[in-house]
């Protein structure tokens, strides 16, 4: 009557639980590590789309638009771009502000993320 008891138990073993909590703990890592990164961008495509839709810079120079973007940077606290990566065009009329740039994030130790990323107004 005993052993029926044991042939009916389910359930994770010690090592499965390792397993999975070691899984979890560099998933965690890795989310915590990228939150900043991807908050960054946002930040790069709210100041892209705000410039672009801003009637005042349609009439201004490259180089006043860069400018302005740095100024604009250095309020939302963006640090992984500058004026000077903004690549600024015209297109029917108004102005189209696109950057491609590219982020590391360290993990740990000597093992980091590499993530390019490429933004436009126009989109």
């Amino acid at each position: 009557m005993r052993h029926d008891i044991g042939c009916r138990q389910r359930g994770m073993g010690l090592l499965a639980l390792i397993f999975w909590a070691l899984i979890s703990v560099i998933v965690f890592i890795v989310v915590l590590k990228l939150i900043p990164v991807y908050k960054e961008n946002l930040a790069i495509k709210r100041t892209l789309s705000a410039m672009a839709s801003d009637s005042v810079l349609q009439n201004r120079e490259k180089w006043e638009i860069r400018k302005l973007f740095n100024e604009r940077a250095e309020i939302d606290d963006i640090s992984s771009v500058n004026g000077a990566d903004l690549e600024v065009e015209e297109e029917d009329g108004k102005i189209v502000l696109g950057i491609d740039y590219s982020v590391k994030a360290p993990l740990f130790a000597n093992i980091s993320l590499y993530i390019n990323f490429t933004e436009s107004s126009g989109k």
